[in-house]
C-alpha cells in the first residue's frame, strides 16, 4: 500500500495558489536543462500525438512542441492553463483527467508527472484514462513521489506522523509509491513498465541550502572556487545508489498492451 502524506488538500484553489508562485517561463528555463527531461524525452515516440495530463503551466507542452513533437495539455487548473497561453499559443484544455474528452486509442504517448499521488482513491482512475486514450503499443511517462531508501526506513515513523496529522483535521495530500506499487499499479490498467527511473536526489538539500540574498551573493563570489566541488558532488547524486537513497520522484515508462 502506498504511503499517505497529510497536509493541504490538492483541491483547484490549493492548485490556484501553487501554480500562482511560479511563471511558465521561469518553469521553462529549468526544464531545459533538468535531467528529467533528458529521462522524458528518450522514452517518447517522435510520431502521433503527446497529451501531458496535468500539465499545470504547460512548460513541457512547450518544451516537447520546440522539441518537435506534436505535444498537447490538460488540466484543471484553468488560470496555470491561461498563463501557459499568454506566454506560448501551445494546445491546452482543461479537463477532468479521471474522464478525459479524448477518442480512444488516439494518444501515441501520455505524459503524467507528479499527478496521479494527489487521488485519495488511488492512482486507478487516472491509469484508467491513459490507457484507455493510449494506442496499442502507445508509451506511458508517468512520475510519482518515491518511496526511496531513507524514506522506506523512516517509513513506520512517517505513517505515524501522517496519522497523527489526520487524527489532528489535516487532509490527504498525496501518496508516496515504492517502485514495486508503482508498477503494479500500471498493470492493472494494462500497462507494461518498461524501465523506472528514479530522479531528484537533491530535493532536501535544496532546502537545507536554502539562503538569504547576501548569502547567495557571498556564494556567487566563491562559485569559480566550488565549481569542480559542486559538479563532483552532482555526478555522485546521479549514480544508481544514491538516487534509490535519495530520489524524491520516480518516473516509469511503460507501454499499453
Amino acid at each position: 500500500m502506498p504511503l499517505a502524506y497529510y497536509s493541504v488538500s490538492a483541491d483547484r484553489d490549493f492548485w490556484a495558489e501553487h501554480w500562482g508562485g511560479h511563471s511558465t517561463g521561469e518553469l521553462l528555463e529549468t526544464a531545459r536543462t533538468s535531467p528529467l527531461t533528458e529521462l522524458i524525452s528518450r522514452a517518447l515516440p517522435r510520431d502521433g500525438t503527446v497529451l501531458e495530463a496535468g500539465c499545470g503551466l504547460g512548460q513541457y507542452v512547450v518544451l516537447l512542441r520546440e522539441r518537435g513533437w506534436r505535444a498537447a495539455g490538460v488540466d484543471w487548473a484553468v488560470d496555470a492553463l491561461r498563463a501557459c497561453r499568454r506566454l506560448a499559443p501551445v494546445p491546452l484544455a482543461a479537463m477532468k483527467l479521471e474522464a478525459l474528452a479524448i477518442r480512444d486509442a488516439s494518444l501515441t504517448a501520455y505524459v503524467s508527472l507528479g499527478v496521479v499521488e494527489h487521488d485519495e482513491a488511488g492512482p486507478d482512475g487516472i491509469l484508467a484514462e491513459a490507457a484507455r486514450v493510449l494506442k496499442p503499443g502507445g508509451v506511458a511517462v508517468v512520475s510519482v513521489p518515491y518511496l526511496n531508501g531513507v524514506r522506506t526506513i523512516a517509513r513506520a515513523w512517517l505513517a505515524y506522523r501522517n496519522r497523527a496529522l489526520a487524527r489532528r483535521g489535516a487532509t490527504f495530500y498525496q501518496y508516496a509509491f515504492t517502485r514495486r506499487e508503482l508498477v503494479a499499479a500500471l498493470a492493472r490498467h494494462g500497462l507494461v513498465t518498461l524501465d523506472a527511473h528514479p530522479y531528484d536526489p537533491a530535493r532536501l538539500l535544496r532546502g537545507v541550502w536554502r539562503r538569504t540574498p547576501v548569502e547567495r551573493q557571498t556564494a556567487r563570489a566563491g562559485a569559480s572556487r566550488r565549481g569542480a566541488l559542486g559538479g563532483a558532488a552532482r555526478r555522485v547524486l546521479y549514480t544508481e545508489p544514491a538516487l534509490r537513497l535519495l530520489g524524491h520522484m520516480l518516473l516509469a515508462v511503460a507501454c499499453k498492451r
